[in-house]
Protein backbone atom coordinates (compact mmCIF):
# COMPACT_ATOMS: atom_id res chain seq x y z
CA UNK A 1 0.00 0.00 0.00
CA UNK A 2 2.05 2.93 -1.25
CA UNK A 3 1.48 6.22 0.53
CA UNK A 4 0.36 9.06 -1.71
CA UNK A 5 0.64 12.74 -0.88
CA UNK A 6 -2.33 13.74 1.23
CA UNK A 7 -4.95 16.11 -0.11
CA UNK A 8 -5.40 19.11 2.20
CA UNK A 9 -9.07 20.07 2.08
CA UNK A 10 -10.14 23.59 3.08
CA UNK A 11 -13.67 22.35 3.76
CA UNK A 12 -15.37 19.00 4.20
CA UNK A 13 -15.88 17.30 0.79
CA UNK A 14 -19.47 16.51 -0.24
CA UNK A 15 -20.76 13.27 -1.81
CA UNK A 16 -24.22 12.13 -2.91
CA UNK A 17 -25.43 8.78 -1.56
CA UNK A 18 -27.91 8.61 -4.44
CA UNK A 19 -24.93 7.94 -6.72
CA UNK A 20 -24.14 4.75 -4.81
CA UNK A 21 -27.70 3.42 -4.93
CA UNK A 22 -28.46 4.64 -8.48
CA UNK A 23 -27.93 1.31 -10.24
CA UNK A 24 -25.45 3.08 -12.54
CA UNK A 25 -22.04 1.34 -12.23
CA UNK A 26 -20.16 4.52 -13.22
CA UNK A 27 -21.91 6.68 -10.63
CA UNK A 28 -21.47 3.98 -8.00
CA UNK A 29 -17.73 3.64 -8.69
CA UNK A 30 -17.33 7.44 -8.60
CA UNK A 31 -19.03 7.57 -5.18
CA UNK A 32 -16.82 4.78 -3.80
CA UNK A 33 -13.68 6.58 -4.96
CA UNK A 34 -14.76 10.00 -3.65
CA UNK A 35 -15.80 8.61 -0.28
CA UNK A 36 -12.66 6.53 0.08
CA UNK A 37 -10.35 9.41 -0.83
CA UNK A 38 -12.07 11.70 1.68
CA UNK A 39 -11.81 9.08 4.44
CA UNK A 40 -8.17 8.40 3.55
CA UNK A 41 -7.17 12.07 3.52
CA UNK A 42 -9.28 13.83 6.14
CA UNK A 43 -11.63 11.24 7.66
CA UNK A 44 -14.72 13.43 7.21
CA UNK A 45 -17.28 13.88 4.45
CA UNK A 46 -20.71 15.47 4.07
CA UNK A 47 -23.40 13.28 2.49
CA UNK A 48 -26.53 14.29 0.59
CA UNK A 49 -29.61 12.09 0.02
CA UNK A 50 -29.12 10.11 3.21
CA UNK A 51 -32.84 9.42 3.73
CA UNK A 52 -33.52 11.70 6.71
CA UNK A 53 -36.12 14.29 5.75
CA UNK A 54 -36.15 17.95 6.83
CA UNK A 55 -39.57 17.43 8.46
CA UNK A 56 -38.37 14.52 10.62
CA UNK A 57 -35.21 16.42 11.50
CA UNK A 58 -37.30 19.35 12.74
CA UNK A 59 -39.58 17.08 14.77
CA UNK A 60 -36.59 15.31 16.30
CA UNK A 61 -34.89 18.52 17.39
CA UNK A 62 -38.15 19.85 18.84
CA UNK A 63 -38.66 16.85 21.11
CA UNK A 64 -34.98 16.74 22.09
CA UNK A 65 -35.14 20.39 23.15
CA UNK A 66 -38.28 19.63 25.17
CA UNK A 67 -36.51 16.84 27.04
CA UNK A 68 -33.49 18.92 28.01
CA UNK A 69 -35.81 21.73 29.14
CA UNK A 70 -37.30 19.40 31.80
CA UNK A 71 -36.28 20.01 35.43
CA UNK A 72 -33.10 18.23 36.50
CA UNK A 73 -34.97 16.04 38.97
CA UNK A 74 -37.15 14.73 36.12
CA UNK A 75 -34.20 14.08 33.81
CA UNK A 76 -32.37 12.26 36.60
CA UNK A 77 -35.15 9.65 36.67
CA UNK A 78 -33.54 8.37 33.47
CA UNK A 79 -29.95 8.37 34.71
CA UNK A 80 -28.63 4.89 35.51
CA UNK A 81 -24.94 5.14 36.43
CA UNK A 82 -24.45 1.39 36.00
CA UNK A 83 -25.21 1.74 32.27
CA UNK A 84 -22.02 3.82 31.75
CA UNK A 85 -23.84 6.40 29.66
CA UNK A 86 -24.92 3.81 27.08
CA UNK A 87 -28.68 4.23 27.70
CA UNK A 88 -30.78 7.05 29.07
CA UNK A 89 -29.65 10.35 30.51
CA UNK A 90 -26.12 11.39 31.41
CA UNK A 91 -25.93 14.62 33.44
CA UNK A 92 -23.34 17.37 33.30
CA UNK A 93 -19.70 16.89 34.30
CA UNK A 94 -19.67 13.15 33.55
CA UNK A 95 -17.77 12.70 30.27
CA UNK A 96 -14.39 14.05 29.26
CA UNK A 97 -12.26 13.51 26.18
CA UNK A 98 -9.47 10.94 26.43
CA UNK A 99 -6.43 12.53 28.13
CA UNK A 100 -8.40 15.74 28.85
CA UNK A 101 -9.33 15.76 32.55
CA UNK A 102 -11.86 18.61 32.42
CA UNK A 103 -15.45 17.44 31.69
CA UNK A 104 -17.15 18.61 28.49
CA UNK A 105 -19.85 21.29 28.84
CA UNK A 106 -22.75 19.03 27.90
CA UNK A 107 -25.45 16.60 28.99
CA UNK A 108 -26.84 13.86 26.77
CA UNK A 109 -29.35 11.05 26.27
CA UNK A 110 -28.52 7.77 24.53
CA UNK A 111 -30.69 5.28 22.66
CA UNK A 112 -29.52 1.83 21.52
CA UNK A 113 -31.01 -1.06 19.57
CA UNK A 114 -34.68 -1.73 20.26
CA UNK A 115 -36.49 -5.09 19.95
CA UNK A 116 -33.56 -7.34 20.83
CA UNK A 117 -34.86 -10.93 21.03
CA UNK A 118 -33.42 -13.99 22.86
CA UNK A 119 -32.89 -15.75 19.53
CA UNK A 120 -30.53 -12.93 18.46
CA UNK A 121 -27.99 -14.45 20.88
CA UNK A 122 -26.56 -11.07 21.85
CA UNK A 123 -24.84 -10.47 25.22
CA UNK A 124 -27.41 -8.92 27.54
CA UNK A 125 -24.82 -6.67 29.16
CA UNK A 126 -24.18 -4.97 25.80
CA UNK A 127 -27.86 -4.41 25.03
CA UNK A 128 -29.66 -3.07 28.10
CA UNK A 129 -33.25 -1.94 27.48
CA UNK A 130 -33.76 1.61 26.32
CA UNK A 131 -35.15 4.13 28.79
CA UNK A 132 -38.06 6.20 27.50
CA UNK A 133 -39.14 9.47 29.18
CA UNK A 134 -42.81 9.06 30.09
CA UNK A 135 -43.22 12.86 30.08
CA UNK A 136 -42.63 12.94 26.29
CA UNK A 137 -44.20 9.94 24.53
CA UNK A 138 -43.13 11.33 21.12
CA UNK A 139 -39.46 11.11 22.18
CA UNK A 140 -39.40 7.35 21.53
CA UNK A 141 -40.97 7.60 18.07
CA UNK A 142 -38.69 10.36 16.82
CA UNK A 143 -35.42 9.03 18.22
CA UNK A 144 -36.07 5.47 17.02
CA UNK A 145 -36.93 6.79 13.56
CA UNK A 146 -33.64 8.70 13.53
CA UNK A 147 -31.76 5.62 14.78
CA UNK A 148 -33.15 3.37 12.05
CA UNK A 149 -32.81 5.90 9.23
CA UNK A 150 -29.20 6.75 10.04
CA UNK A 151 -28.33 3.09 10.62
CA UNK A 152 -29.63 2.26 7.14
CA UNK A 153 -27.57 5.06 5.57
CA UNK A 154 -24.54 4.00 7.57
CA UNK A 155 -24.77 0.44 6.33
CA UNK A 156 -24.82 1.70 2.74
CA UNK A 157 -21.72 3.76 3.44
CA UNK A 158 -19.97 0.71 4.90
CA UNK A 159 -20.75 -1.19 1.69
CA UNK A 160 -18.98 1.57 -0.24
CA UNK A 161 -16.06 1.52 2.20
CA UNK A 162 -15.74 -2.26 1.77
CA UNK A 163 -15.46 -1.84 -2.00
CA UNK A 164 -12.86 0.91 -1.61
CA UNK A 165 -10.80 -1.43 0.57
CA UNK A 166 -11.00 -4.20 -2.03
CA UNK A 167 -13.30 -6.33 0.13
CA UNK A 168 -16.60 -7.98 -0.75
CA UNK A 169 -19.36 -5.34 -0.73
CA UNK A 170 -21.20 -7.10 2.10
CA UNK A 171 -18.06 -7.51 4.27
CA UNK A 172 -19.50 -5.45 7.15
CA UNK A 173 -23.12 -6.64 6.91
CA UNK A 174 -23.08 -9.52 9.39
CA UNK A 175 -20.79 -7.53 11.69
CA UNK A 176 -23.19 -4.58 12.04
CA UNK A 177 -26.48 -6.49 11.93
CA UNK A 178 -27.98 -5.46 15.29
CA UNK A 179 -24.65 -3.89 16.13
CA UNK A 180 -24.08 -2.07 19.40
CA UNK A 181 -24.87 1.33 17.85
CA UNK A 182 -25.93 4.44 19.73
CA UNK A 183 -27.98 7.54 18.91
CA UNK A 184 -26.84 10.35 21.21
CA UNK A 185 -28.86 13.54 21.67
CA UNK A 186 -26.60 16.25 23.11
CA UNK A 187 -27.38 19.53 24.85
CA UNK A 188 -24.45 21.92 25.16
CA UNK A 189 -26.06 23.95 27.89
CA UNK A 190 -25.92 27.76 28.21
CA UNK A 191 -23.10 29.26 30.25
CA UNK A 192 -24.17 32.44 32.04
CA UNK A 193 -20.82 33.09 33.74
CA UNK A 194 -17.86 31.94 31.59
CA UNK A 195 -15.38 33.29 34.14
CA UNK A 196 -16.54 30.66 36.66
CA UNK A 197 -15.60 27.73 34.41
CA UNK A 198 -12.56 25.60 35.27
CA UNK A 199 -9.57 26.24 32.97
CA UNK A 200 -9.76 24.14 29.81
CA UNK A 201 -13.58 23.88 29.81
CA UNK A 202 -14.97 23.47 26.30
CA UNK A 203 -18.16 22.08 24.80
CA UNK A 204 -16.32 19.02 23.51
CA UNK A 205 -12.55 18.72 23.82
CA UNK A 206 -10.51 17.32 20.94
CA UNK A 207 -11.19 13.60 20.49
CA UNK A 208 -11.61 10.74 18.07
CA UNK A 209 -14.83 8.70 18.03
CA UNK A 210 -14.75 5.12 19.30
CA UNK A 211 -16.93 3.38 16.69
CA UNK A 212 -16.73 2.42 12.98
CA UNK A 213 -18.35 5.55 11.52
CA UNK A 214 -20.37 8.44 12.94
CA UNK A 215 -23.30 10.10 11.16
CA UNK A 216 -24.03 13.61 12.42
CA UNK A 217 -26.98 15.75 11.40
CA UNK A 218 -26.27 19.46 11.13
CA UNK A 219 -26.24 20.87 14.66
CA UNK A 220 -28.33 23.81 15.86
CA UNK A 221 -25.26 26.07 15.91
CA UNK A 222 -21.71 26.23 14.58
CA UNK A 223 -18.74 24.97 16.54
CA UNK A 224 -17.61 21.62 15.07
CA UNK A 225 -13.99 21.73 13.90
CA UNK A 226 -11.82 19.05 12.29
CA UNK A 227 -8.05 18.72 12.69
CA UNK A 228 -6.46 18.44 9.29
CA UNK A 229 -3.38 16.22 9.07
CA UNK A 230 -1.08 19.23 8.69
CA UNK A 231 -2.23 20.48 12.09
CA UNK A 232 -4.75 23.09 10.89
CA UNK A 233 -8.28 23.16 12.34
CA UNK A 234 -11.04 23.68 9.76
CA UNK A 235 -14.78 24.19 10.37
CA UNK A 236 -17.24 21.42 9.53
CA UNK A 237 -20.53 23.15 8.78
CA UNK A 238 -22.90 20.92 6.81
CA UNK A 239 -25.92 22.30 5.00
CA UNK A 240 -29.31 21.44 6.47
CA UNK A 241 -29.83 18.65 3.93
CA UNK A 242 -26.45 17.04 4.64
CA UNK A 243 -25.18 14.60 7.22
CA UNK A 244 -21.51 14.71 8.27
CA UNK A 245 -19.82 11.30 8.32
CA UNK A 246 -16.51 10.58 9.99
CA UNK A 247 -14.26 7.59 10.51
CA UNK A 248 -14.08 6.26 14.06
CA UNK A 249 -11.18 4.62 15.85
CA UNK A 250 -12.49 1.09 15.23
CA UNK A 251 -12.41 1.54 11.45
CA UNK A 252 -9.02 3.23 11.69
CA UNK A 253 -7.64 0.25 13.62
CA UNK A 254 -9.21 -2.25 11.21
CA UNK A 255 -7.60 -0.51 8.23
CA UNK A 256 -4.24 0.05 9.96
CA UNK A 257 -4.81 3.82 9.66
CA UNK A 258 -5.41 3.71 5.92
CA UNK A 259 -8.75 5.36 6.71
CA UNK A 260 -8.22 8.18 9.18
CA UNK A 261 -10.04 8.63 12.47
CA UNK A 262 -9.70 12.39 12.53
CA UNK A 263 -9.52 14.39 15.73
CA UNK A 264 -12.39 16.86 16.08
CA UNK A 265 -13.84 19.18 18.71
CA UNK A 266 -16.75 21.51 19.47
CA UNK A 267 -15.34 24.90 20.38
CA UNK A 268 -16.99 27.42 22.66
CA UNK A 269 -18.85 30.22 20.89
CA UNK A 270 -17.81 33.86 21.27
CA UNK A 271 -18.25 35.09 24.82
CA UNK A 272 -21.42 37.03 23.94
CA UNK A 273 -23.04 33.79 22.69
CA UNK A 274 -22.06 31.51 25.59
CA UNK A 275 -25.56 31.91 27.04
CA UNK A 276 -27.06 30.30 23.91
CA UNK A 277 -27.53 26.51 23.90
CA UNK A 278 -26.35 24.15 21.16
CA UNK A 279 -27.96 20.82 20.26
CA UNK A 280 -26.36 18.01 18.30
CA UNK A 281 -27.47 14.46 17.42
CA UNK A 282 -24.76 12.02 16.31
CA UNK A 283 -25.37 8.37 15.44
CA UNK A 284 -22.42 6.17 16.39
CA UNK A 285 -22.46 3.06 14.20
CA UNK A 286 -20.90 0.18 16.15
CA UNK A 287 -20.43 -3.44 15.14
CA UNK A 288 -21.36 -6.40 17.28
CA UNK A 289 -19.01 -6.84 20.21
CA UNK A 290 -17.40 -10.01 18.88
CA UNK A 291 -16.11 -8.34 15.67
CA UNK A 292 -12.33 -8.57 15.42
CA UNK A 293 -10.56 -5.25 14.86
CA UNK A 294 -7.33 -6.99 13.84
CA UNK A 295 -5.72 -4.99 11.04
CA UNK A 296 -6.73 -6.19 7.58
CA UNK A 297 -3.86 -8.01 5.86
CA UNK A 298 -4.44 -5.90 2.74
CA UNK A 299 -3.68 -2.76 4.76
CA UNK A 300 -0.31 -3.99 6.04
CA UNK A 301 2.96 -3.74 4.07
CA UNK A 302 6.59 -2.70 4.49
CA UNK A 303 5.75 1.00 4.25
CA UNK A 304 2.85 0.64 6.69
CA UNK A 305 3.59 -2.17 9.16
CA UNK A 306 0.91 -3.36 11.55
CA UNK A 307 0.29 -0.59 14.09
CA UNK A 308 -2.17 -2.14 16.55
CA UNK A 309 -2.48 -5.33 18.60
CA UNK A 310 -5.52 -7.50 17.92
CA UNK A 311 -8.63 -6.66 19.93
CA UNK A 312 -12.38 -7.19 19.60
CA UNK A 313 -14.84 -4.32 19.23
CA UNK A 314 -16.34 -5.09 22.65
CA UNK A 315 -12.95 -5.06 24.37
CA UNK A 316 -12.00 -1.80 22.68
CA UNK A 317 -15.29 -0.14 23.60
CA UNK A 318 -14.88 -1.06 27.26
CA UNK A 319 -11.31 0.25 27.25
CA UNK A 320 -12.37 3.59 25.80
CA UNK A 321 -15.40 4.03 28.08
CA UNK A 322 -13.01 3.78 31.03
CA UNK A 323 -10.66 6.31 29.44
CA UNK A 324 -13.40 8.92 28.96
CA UNK A 325 -14.82 8.53 32.47
CA UNK A 326 -18.14 6.81 31.76
CA UNK A 327 -17.16 3.37 33.06
CA UNK A 328 -15.36 2.58 36.28
CA UNK A 329 -12.60 -0.05 36.18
Amino acid sequence: MAHKAEILYDSIPVVDLADFSSGDPTRKAKFVEELGKAFQNIGFVAVKNHGFTADRRQRLYEVVKKFFALPDEVKMKYHKAELAGQRGYTPRNQEHAKDHPVPDLKEFYQIGQEDIRPEDNLPAEDYPPNLWPEELPEFKEETLHAFRTLEKAGRQLLRAIALYLGLEEDYFEDKVEKGNSILRTIHYYPIENPDALPPGSVRAAAHGDINLITLLMGASAEGLEVLRHDGKWIPAIPKEDEVVINVGDMLSRLTNNKLKSTIHRVVNPPREKMHEPRYSIPFFLHPRSEMSLACLESCIDEQNPKQYPDITAGEFLRQRLIEIGLLKK
